[in-house]
């Protein structure tokens, strides 16, 4: 039996493309998951591997609905193996494990991935600590100046309410709340 995942990371996203693709590719029975792929136990994956049977064939649309580590990603095939169940991607030509060379091209590729998302996130940490250094603030803007805290500050030792403050500066009451820590 030909077994489909489909899987996005958010509720948000659409199912639909991987959905028709897997049908088209003769998916008699389909799992479906909103979850991020970096959650190893997602529940719909967990039903999908529970419910394989010796000689099915798992296909999904890309290897990255499946896996997000190329760790992940053996551990699963490994599974797959033992209990002799076959895998597909169909965005990935070379993602079959029915032949050998099959096997063999998907680990170095998947080790390839994985290898250029650590090289991302190296020259991204990178380019932060760059732009730290020259001056440039990550995060959300800052709402009160520190002339403007000391004197919320002072309106709430005063006996202000938070909410009086909050209003006088047009901020929100969490802001604050945040100066009285």
């Amino acid at each position: 039996m030909k077994v489909g995942y489909a899987r996005v990371s958010t509720e948000d996203q659409n199912l639909d493309l991987q959905l028709q693709a897997l049908k088209k590719a003769g998916c008699t029975k389909l799992f479906k998951e909103k979850l991020s792929g970096a959650n190893r136990h997602r529940p719909e994956f967990q039903k999908l591997l529970e419910q394989l049977r010796s000689g099915d064939t798992v296909i999904v649309w890309k290897l990255d609905r499946l896996a997000r580590s190329t760790k992940d990603l053996l551990e699963t095939m490994e599974l797959l193996q033992e209990q002799n169940v076959k895998f597909q991607s169909l965005s990935e030509p070379w993602a079959n494990t029915t032949s050998h060379a099959g096997k063999m091209i998907m680990t170095v590729f998947a080790g390839i991935a994985e290898f250029e998302r650590e090289l991302i996130r190296e020259r991204t940490s990178a380019g932060q600590r760059a732009a730290r250094k020259r001056g440039v603030k990550f995060g959300r803007p800052v709402k009160l100046n520190g002339e403007q805290k000391q004197l919320a500050q002072r309106l709430l030792d005063e006996g202000k309410s938070v909410s009086q403050v909050a209003n006088a500066f047009g901020v929100h009451v969490t802001t604050i709340y945040r100066l009285e820590r």
